[in-house]
């Protein structure tokens, strides 16, 4: 099984419930970040999560195994997210802050300021329009190609560099608007 590629193993038909198990052991923290990006809300972003997994095991049939199966889950996380989003309960919902990252570092000084600065940079890339926001979230964080984001947005490959060059600049201007000019790591 450890030889098998995600898309492979997706593509049979007939998955069991041990490899069904181990894929969504594999990606549930990564389609449960998108969804908390998405959503904001902790109990929500878990919500969707498993809603999204539901959804791939119930159309598994679906996958065509034309890509990896990480963008598949995450289009469904997306139009799960997008529907609760429109339902009533979600216009009801405030939506909370950024949850910080906590990584190791050299020394908890230098920790503290390096999680400061890019908690601050992610409080201001969470400001931006999501038309904006949403491609530098998954390019920065997820690395996805050009190709990638375009397919799960639904838009043409300049579109999705277009708005990530707009994006980045309306942060860099954001970022000098609140003191932080030059935010690069040294």
């Amino acid at each position: 099984m450890a030889d098998v590629e995600d898309s492979d193993l997706v593509y049979r038909v007939g998955l069991d419930a041990g490899e069904m198990a181990d894929l969504i052991a594999k990606h549930w923290h990564d389609v449960w970040q998108y969804a908390l990006f998405l959503t904001r809300r902790e109990h929500l972003a878990e919500d969707v999560a498993q809603d999204t997994f539901v959804q791939a095991m119930r159309a598994i049939d679906a996958y065509r195994g034309e890509g990896p199966v990480k963008n598949w889950l995450f289009r469904i996380a997306r139009n799960t997210a997008f529907n609760y989003r429109k339902s009533a309960f979600w216009r009801k919902v405030k939506l909370v802050g950024l949850i910080p990252d906590g990584r190791g570092g050299a020394s908890a000084e230098s920790e503290y300021w390096r999680n400061e600065l890019a908690n601050e940079v992610w409080a201001e890339v969470w400001r931006l329009p999501r038309k904006y926001r949403e491609p530098i979230i998954l390019f920065a964080h997820y690395e996805w190609s050009y190709g990638e984001i375009a397919e799960l947005l639904g838009v043409a490959e300049g579109t999705v560099k277009s708005r990530l060059y707009r994006g980045r600049a309306m942060l860099s201007e954001r970022l000098k608007g609140e003191g932080i000019d030059g935010w690069s790591e040294d």
